[in-house]
C-alpha cells in the first residue's frame, strides 16, 4: 500500500483545467528555428535515394522502439526489434530474427502510430494499442486492465519513487471517475484543433496524455507514440528519420524534472513546450548520427562490390554495419550464424584474407576481430 504524502494542488486540478496556456513569443523563437531544422532533416533524407532511406527509416524506427521502453525500464533485443520492423515494412535486410510477443506489441503500436498518422486517435485504437503492450494481461508480476481505462481498484494511480515507507510521490494522476470525460476532451481537441502548429500540438498531446495517465501502465510509451504521430502529421510522411524517444532517453533526469514540475505547476506550460522543442532539436542533431551510419554502411558495400560473400557472411556482416555490441569472436558468429565453431573460424578467415576483417590486438583465448578501415 502506497503512503500517502501530502502535495500541493496538481495542474489537472487548476481552475481552467485542461486551458494550457503559454507564452507564444517565446516559443514562437524556437519554433520557428525547430521548423527550419526539421524541413532541412527530411530534405537530405528524401535525397538519399529509395534504399538508403529505406535503411535511414528503419534505423529511426529501431531506435524508436528500443529507448521509449528503456525509459520505463524495459530492455528490448535490437535485432528482434529491427526484424519485427523490416518485416512489417516489406524491406529486405536478410537473417530475420523471431520477435517475442512484447516486442511485436511495442512494434505493433509504433507502426500503427506513425503509419497510420492520419487516421482518427480514438478510444478504440488506444485500447488495441495498450493491448499490444501488454499481450498476458500483466506487466511484471501483476495483472492489470487491459484495453480498457484504469479503475483504480488498488487505489488512486500516482507515480512513485523510493523504497518501501520512504516513498515520494511525483505526481498523482485524476481520479478513475474522471478519465473517461477527461479523454473524451482530449480526443475532441486532438482531431478537432487546426489552430496550434502541429510540432507544438505534439508537445500539448504528450503532455496532457501522460497528466491524465488513463491506464493502468504503459501510459509514457503511449503519450511517446502519440507524440510522434502528430510529428508524422506535421511532416505529412509515415517516414521516420529521427527518434525523439531516443533523445528523451538520454536527457530522462532532465524529462523527468520538467515533467513534475509541469504537473504540479499552473495551467502555463511554456518551459514544457521550450523543453520539448528544443529536445526535438537535439533528436535532429542525432538524426545525423543515423545518417552517417546509413552511409558508411552503403560505402562498405561499394567498396566490397567485387569481393563475394556467402549468405552466412553478408549476414553477420550487417550485424556488425548496424552496430553489434561487444566483441565478434569465433563464438559470437557461430551463435548468431547457427553453425559450428569450425564453420565460424572458416569464414572469419577467409573474410580476413578478403581483407573484410582484422584480427584484433589481443590475441590467445580472447581473439576478437573487427571490420576492416575503408581507405
Amino acid at each position: 500500500m502506497v503512503r500517502r504524502i501530502k502535495r500541493g494542488t496538481y495542474i489537472h486540478e487548476q481552475v481552467g483545467w485542461p486551458g494550457f496556456r503559454w507564452d507564444h513569443a517565446r516559443v514562437s523563437a524556437r519554433l520557428v528555428d525547430v521548423r527550419h531544422r526539421q524541413g532541412r532533416l527530411i530534405g537530405r533524407m528524401e535525397g538519399l535515394g529509395f534504399q538508403l532511406r529505406a535503411e535511414a527509416v528503419l534505423n529511426s524506427l529501431t531506435e524508436e522502439v528500443l529507448k521509449s521502453s528503456e525509459i520505463e525500464g524495459e530492455t528490448l533485443d535490437r535485432d528482434q526489434v529491427r526484424s519485427s520492423i523490416a518485416r512489417r515494412l516489406g524491406l529486405d535486410i536478410g537473417g530475420l530474427t523471431s520477435a517475442d510477443r512484447n516486442v511485436e506489441g511495442v512494434v505493433e503500436m509504433m507502426l500503427d502510430a506513425t503509419q497510420g498518422y492520419a487516421r482518427p486517435l480514438t478510444a478504440r485504437r488506444l485500447f488495441d494499442w495498450h493491448a499490444a503492450l501488454f499481450p498476458t494481461g500483466r506487466s511484471g508480476m501483476s495483472k492489470i486492465r487491459v484495453g480498457a481505462w484504469r479503475d483504480d481498484a488498488k487505489g488512486p494511480m500516482q507515480v512513485v519513487s523510493g523504497p518501501l515507507g520512504k516513498e515520494r510521490v511525483h505526481y498523482e494522476a485524476p481520479a478513475a471517475d474522471r478519465v473517461r470525460d477527461e479523454m473524451k476532451k482530449f480526443a475532441e481537441w486532438f482531431e478537432k484543433d487546426n489552430s496550434t502548429d502541429l510540432v507544438l500540438k505534439a508537445g500539448v498531446a504528450h503532455l496532457w496524455f501522460v497528466t491524465i495517465h488513463p491506464f493502468d501502465d504503459g501510459n509514457g510509451r503511449i503519450a511517446r507514440a502519440i507524440a510522434d504521430m502528430v510529428l508524422a502529421r506535421s511532416e505529412r510522411s509515415p517516414q521516420r528519420f529521427y527518434s525523439m524517444s531516443a533523445q528523451i532517453r538520454q536527457e530522462r533526469k532532465a524529462y523527468y524534472e520538467i515533467l513534475e514540475a509541469t504537473q504540479k505547476g499552473e495551467l502555463d506550460i511554456t518551459r514544457w513546450l521550450e523543453w520539448f522543442l528544443e529536445c526535438l532539436g537535439r533528436a535532429f542533431d542525432r538524426a545525423e548520427t543515423i545518417l552517417a551510419t546509413v552511409l558508411s554502411k552503403a560505402r562498405f558495400w561499394e567498396s566490397f562490390a567485387a569481393v563475394e560473400f556467402t549468405e552466412r557472411q553478408r549476414e553477420i556482416v550487417n550485424r556488425l554495419l548496424n552496430g553489434f555490441e561487444g566483441k565478434l569472436t569465433t563464438s559470437k558468429w557461430a551463435n548468431l550464424a547457427k553453425c559450428s565453431q569450425d564453420t565460424a573460424l572458416r569464414d572469419i578467415e577467409d573474410l580476413i584474407r578478403k581483407k573484410v576483417l582484422i584480427k584484433d590486438a589481443a590475441g590467445g583465448r580472447s581473439t576478437s576481430y573487427s571490420l576492416a578501415k575503408l581507405r
